[in-house]
């Protein structure tokens, strides 16, 4: 039987007199990719900000593999294995993707007080890590702007997998990219889960939802409305959960 990851309870969230989430319970399956939908202000952003710790809630639990936990801090999550690739991606473009890879863990060679960075030891080892969950590994000495978008977002998301030993965040993962650059991170969401990551992602892609989740959660006005298996639900139920079409009553 599936292992539940991270589990939250009751979470709730104010800004001042606006109400982000309202008693927000939900649970993420281990070696899942599950989809988080809803419209713009949903709660969608707010509710993984919790999880990758940037937001801390007002109140209620959240649970991670198996203990409570309270981040205080992005460092405090990504140290538990939670990574996340968010729309702005992170990279900086004129540096090198291996060292877009080792961006803030990046090894040292030689007395510790010289400070000297060991570049072909993490050239070695980005190329690694990249060809772990990508087909076609871009050419790491080369600086990210050179790349295309969708070689910029294969980058962001394989260095994740790469650190994230548990659970990766992804905020519209393919926003803006082509059809054949959306099928290749496709293709790399499905190699995480091959390797036994749970990935939550954050999309408005209802047909991109349906091709690569396993499990979809609804929110709707900072409020959970359900949740569906993907392979036993249909687009038209999701949009009417998103939109209240259907009454709550009706959901099950």
């Amino acid at each position: 039987m599936t292992e539940v990851l991270l589990r939250a309870d009751r979470i709730n969230k104010r800004f001042g007199a606006v109400v982000a989430l309202n008693d927000v319970s939900l649970e993420l399956m281990a070696g899942e990719v599950t989809g988080l939908v809803g419209d713009n202000g949903a709660g969608k952003s707010t509710l993984v900000k919790m999880f990758s710790g940037v937001l801390r809630p007002d109140n209620g639990t959240i649970r991670f593999d198996g203990e409570n936990v309270d981040f205080a801090s992005p460092a405090a999550a990504r140290g538990r294995g939670i990574e996340t690739v968010y729309q702005d991606l992170a990279l900086v473009g004129s540096m090198a993707v291996w060292a877009n890879v080792y961006l803030g863990r990046e090894l040292l060679t030689g007395p510790a007080f010289l400070n000297v960075l060991d570049k072909r030891r993490m050239i070695s080892n980005a190329r690694d890590m990249l060809e772990r969950f990508v087909a076609r590994v871009p050419p790491v000495d080369e600086p990210v702007e050179s790349l295309s978008g969708g070689q910029r977002q294969i980058v962001a998301i394989a260095r994740a997998g790469a650190w994230g030993s548990k659970l990766i965040i992804m905020d519209e993962p393919t926003a803006a990219l082509g059809v054949a650059e959306t099928r290749a991170v496709e293709e790399v969401i499905h190699g995480l889960r091959d390797r036994g990551l749970t990935v939550l992602v954050i999309s408005h892609n209802l047909d991109q939802v349906f091709r690569i989740t396993d499990r979809i959660w609804v929110l709707r006005r900072g409020e959970v409305i359900g949740s569906r298996e993907t392979g036993n639900t249909r687009p038209e139920e999701i949009v009417a959960m998103i939109t209240g079409a259907v009454p709550a009553d009706r959901l099950g």
